[in-house]
């Protein structure tokens, strides 16, 4: 699968991972939709690697479907999708009050992250399925989804977030499965500690940080979202790698805190 002069459409686009991948398949030769909620960024990344910003709510089936109808308005085939928008959320099943998690909180988390995913993959799906096969064995199109090393792991008040990236490991071998019809492969990354502006840049930041990596294996550091993005495209490009799910952990094993 070649990128070149083909559209994309990443969520999560304007920021860490989204963002890395939106410039490495624009690099590449893509035309990259950014699908994110963050307007300003967005635009700001969009215009930087010659994309379209579409201010996108993954869990709104509406705004999803904008999103789409921009990739396919580009008038270059639709062939990849990558799902990188996400929360994250701490809460214990029972907090040291003796109150239960909030419905709520484990709605909304489930909500952006899983059904947010889940809304991507089809509505996306369903326009590649309308383009010529890209080679002889009638491949369309591309499905990259991000979990976490927490849908295997999770720690101590991560049930929601666990909860809603298992969801999205849980899909990839029936979704690729579907999919084959279509010629569409999907597979999904589950990243470990990933070095991204939500840690911030401070020096306290940096103490929390290598706490963070000291159960790393190796190489003893943070991944890096051009690492991600990499990564990416070398599933995209790889025509065999299909119904996977792959860690991207430097050898991590998530302690219970």
């Amino acid at each position: 699968m070649d990128v070149n002069g083909s559209a994309a459409i990443i969520s999560g686009g304007a920021s860490g991972l989204g963002e890395a991948t939106a410039r490495e398949l624009a690099r590449a030769g893509a035309t990259v939709v950014v699908a994110d909620l963050n307007e300003e960024r967005g635009k700001a990344v969009a215009d930087e690697i010659g994309g379209v910003f579409v201010k996108t709510d993954v869990s709104d089936d509406e705004q999803v479907q904008a999103a789409v109808e921009a990739a396919v308005a580009t008038g270059k085939p639709l062939r990849v999708v990558v799902n990188s928008a996400g929360i994250g959320w701490a809460e214990r099943t029972v907090n040291r009050e003796g109150k239960p998690h909030s419905p709520a909180s484990y709605r909304k988390v489930i909500e952006v992250n899983l059904i947010g995913t889940f809304n991507l993959m089809r509505i996306a799906a369903a326009a590649i399925a309308k383009t010529e096969p890209a080679d002889e064995d009638g491949q369309r199109g591309v499905v990259i989804n991000t979990a976490s090393v927490a849908a295997l792991e999770g720690q101590t008040g991560q049930l929601a977030y666990s909860a809603s990236k298992g969801g999205i490991v849980g899909m990839t071998v029936p979704a690729a499965r579907d999919l084959a019809a279509i010629g569409v492969r999907v597979n999904t990354i589950c990243p470990g500690i990933i070095d991204t502006p939500i840690y911030g840049f401070s020096a306290n930041a940096e103490e929390f940080k290598a706490k963070l990596v000291a159960p790393v294996v190796f190489p003893k550091r943070m991944g890096r979202a051009g690492e991600f993005a990499h990564l990416v495209r070398s599933l995209i490009e790889n025509d065999y790698m299909n119904a996977e799910v792959v860690r991207f952990d430097g050898g991590i094993r998530f302690q219970p805190k």
